[in-house]
């Protein structure tokens, strides 16, 4: 079903209630003395967009705003990801003491407006309008990032986040126009139907166009070599920024990968694997970054002693591990990659959390201002962070051990041994900088000018979900596996 301009719009309900909510955000700045209300509407508004995705129908699909964005179950789970990411961080920016300091209603506008792009990235079809929803995010993050404009770390993070961001977007759309000049199209489904119908498409120019656009994407994901800016930017970024881009940002940018590597350039066999253009070893370039990406974020992540370049670097490897599901070219592959960004969500967003609780209170951001945590009023917080911890370490009886042992079985099932070998290798490793914060809360004794660490109910009720939510789902999977499924239907036009 291909829908024009207005038709579309009752499929595009979140989308408008996030561009009204941005609208309001400014008009509530510009006319309240209370400067806690915008704060308000967008978490109001975050939680109604998530109610709206979870109420939309779940039909075969359509073709959006004239085959510009599509509608279907790949995009519904990146929304409601997205969107989930996106109230998390407006929860923690209200109990932040960074965020008190900046202009609140500039703030929530644009961490609205990038919520809105990134779930055009997870809907776009069309290269155009990817790399306009890439570009539109990119340039959102680079704000929130400098937000706190008389923080020198924060303005300089977001200057090394725009010459990194502006050189890759400068090489992807050089690479999508390589694309256009070999396909005659900027759309996904067409482009697939010209590249699978030629008898002679020139590997070597289809090959650097893919390494092209690959540098803009995989710098969205923060994988290897792209992932010099990571750590500046969520060390000087506020925590709850650095929070919705390790999470919401990564997810979109691999939807964006995926739709784009799977759905545009590959076809799917009656199997469910997925074959690719003869001669042109992506795949196997892919496969390459997957395990560089894995090891170098574990292994750099051991020599941190801030806790926010150490969870950069731990995210670096998390985008390792998803990027195995990725490379399988397999849909068992692909639910595997879903399971595990959802895994990554619920506790990456706990550790950040707890790591802001802990800089609220001690305005500290190093491992040692985690000393003798739970002897010092900080037991549950330090309880929470062991949980989210271990989570990503894949202990079993939390998600992380699900979301890793999805995508481990997976390379098992497709026969990628020496992958699964080595991600088993690579969270072996990463226990030994993840029980650093544990050892430092639990085993040492307090500081004797060590700041107490009062509780903070707004903070504690979020960082409760996310704890328990690590362990239920650790225990009974099946609502996010059979949510996953559901999700795995790339719209393609009528059959």
């Amino acid at each position: 079903m291909d829908l024009g301009n207005l038709t579309s719009l009752h499929l595009f309900f979140p989308e408008l209630l996030l561009t009204v909510a941005t609208l309001a955000v400014v008009i509530v700045d510009l006319v309240s003395l209370n400067k806690a209300w915008p704060g308000e509407v967008a978490l109001v508004s975050t939680t109604l967009t998530l109610l709206l995705i979870g109420i939309e129908p779940m039909n075969g699909g359509a073709w959006l705003f004239n085959r510009m964005l599509v509608y279907d179950s790949f995009a519904m789970f990146f929304r409601a990801l997205i969107a989930l990411a996106a109230l998390v961080a407006v929860w923690m920016s209200i109990g932040s003491e960074e965020v008190h300091k900046c202009e609140q209603g500039e703030y929530y506008t644009v961490l609205l407006a990038s919520t809105l792009g990134m779930f055009l990235m997870a809907e776009s079809i069309n290269l155009l309008m990817a790399y306009l929803a890439l570009e539109f995010v990119s340039l959102t993050s680079y704000v929130l990032t400098g937000i706190l404009k008389h923080n020198r770390r924060s303005q300089e993070a977001a200057l090394k986040y725009l010459i990194y961001g502006g050189v890759a977007s400068g090489t992807m759309i050089y690479g999508m126009s390589w694309i256009f000049g070999l396909a005659g199209s900027l759309d996904f489904n067409v482009i697939n139907r010209v590249l699978f119908a030629s008898a002679h498409v020139p590997v070597l120019a289809m090959f650097i166009a893919l390494v092209l656009i690959l540098s803009g994407m995989g710098y969205k994901i923060a994988s290897v070599p792209f992932h010099m800016w990571a750590p500046d930017v969520y060390e000087g970024a506020p925590i709850p920024i650095t929070t919705f881009l390790a999470v919401a940002s990564k997810a979109a940018g691999f939807a964006l990968m995926t739709r784009f590597f799977y759905p545009a350039i590959s076809q799917l066999a009656s199997d469910g694997t997925w074959q690719v253009l003869s001669g042109v070893a992506w795949p196997q370039l892919l496969l390459v970054m997957c395990i560089i990406t894995m090891t170098l974020g574990n292994l750099a992540a051991m020599q941190q002693e801030n806790m926010k370049r150490m969870l950069a670097y731990s995210s670096i490897a998390q985008a390792g591990y998803a990027l195995m599901g990725f490379v399988l070219l397999s849909n068992d592959g692909l639910e595997a990659m879903l399971v595990y960004l959802f895994a990554y969500y619920v506790m990456d967003a706990g550790a950040f959390l707890v790591v802001m609780i802990v800089a609220n209170m001690t305005g500290r951001e190093d491992i040692e201002a985690y000393r003798g945590l739970a002897w010092r009023g900080g037991a549950v917080p330090a309880i929470a962070l062991a949980i989210f911890l271990l989570s990503l370490t894949g202990i079993p009886a939390t998600i992380g051990f699900i979301g890793k042992f999805y995508v481990f079985a997976a390379a098992i099932r497709e026969q990628f041994y020496i992958l699964a070998v080595i991600g088993i290798l690579n969270s072996v490793v990463s226990l030994y900088y993840y029980m650093r914060p544990v050892r430092e809360m639990f085993l040492e004794q307090p500081a004797e000018d060590a700041t107490p660490v009062t509780a903070e109910y707004w903070n504690y009720g979020l960082m409760g979900a996310l704890a328990l939510a690590t362990i239920f789902l650790g225990l009974y999977p099946p609502p996010i596996i059979a949510f996953v499924s559901r999700s795995m239907h790339f719209f393609a036009g009528p059959s």
